[in-house]
């Protein structure tokens, strides 16, 4: 399939800052993804205390589901609003504090410490500010970034990874000439060279 239609298609911040206003949600997943119980294993592979990330994380439900299992899960999202929605739905109690390496970003943490999530555009992310990660569970990130940011995104995702850690990608099939996206289509082959 020929991604032409959708190469230089670009979604601003605002765009998805109006989705989390107007309720626009439908990658939202209220009962969490069918894939990641399914792969579970093979993103914890026998390990427990793990650190895993979530980019682009929304109100993934699933962020609650690892930490409750014992994980410590860290999660990047431009709409605060869909952050503390994710904290009261989920009757979890958190503070606010602001991240001094980025301006105006804020980190919203559970008080028990398990679950960090910062308000940010994930570009404004480094190691030196959130450290590495044991796994990483990608649902709707790669395929929601703008085409031409892939390589950016991707390079970012590679210096926040441990040495053996765990990336879980869900991305979307169809016919890009059909719809323009977001999801984005990413062809597996693609992926292979984004990644290497």
């Amino acid at each position: 399939a020929d991604i032409g239609s959708q190469k230089d298609r670009v979604v601003t911040e605002e765009e998805w800052l109006q989705k989390w206003e107007m309720g626009n949600i439908g990658f939202h997943k209220e009962q969490g993804h069918p894939l990641l119980r399914k792969y579970l294993d093979v993103l914890l592979s026998g390990r427990s205390g793990l650190r895993i990330f979530f980019p682009l994380c929304g109100k993934a439900v699933e962020m609650k589901w690892l930490a409750d299992m014992g994980h410590s899960v860290v999660g990047v999202e431009v709409s605060e609003q869909a952050l503390k929605e994710f904290f009261s739905e989920h009757s979890l109690p958190y503070c606010e504090e602001p991240v001094p390496e980025i301006s105006g970003a804020k980190k919203l943490q559970s008080t028990s410490g398990n679950i960090s999530l910062y308000c940010c555009s994930i570009y404004d992310l480094s190691s030196s500010i959130v450290g590495k990660f044991d796994g990483v569970w990608d649902r709707g990130a790669l395929v929601a970034v703008n085409p031409c940011d892939r390589q950016r995104y991707v390079s970012l995702m590679i210096t926040l990874m441990e040495k053996n850690s765990a990336y879980l990608l869900v991305t979307v099939s169809y016919d890009p000439n059909k719809h323009k996206g977001p999801p984005f289509y990413v062809p597996e082959p693609e992926i292979k060279s984004l990644f290497g």
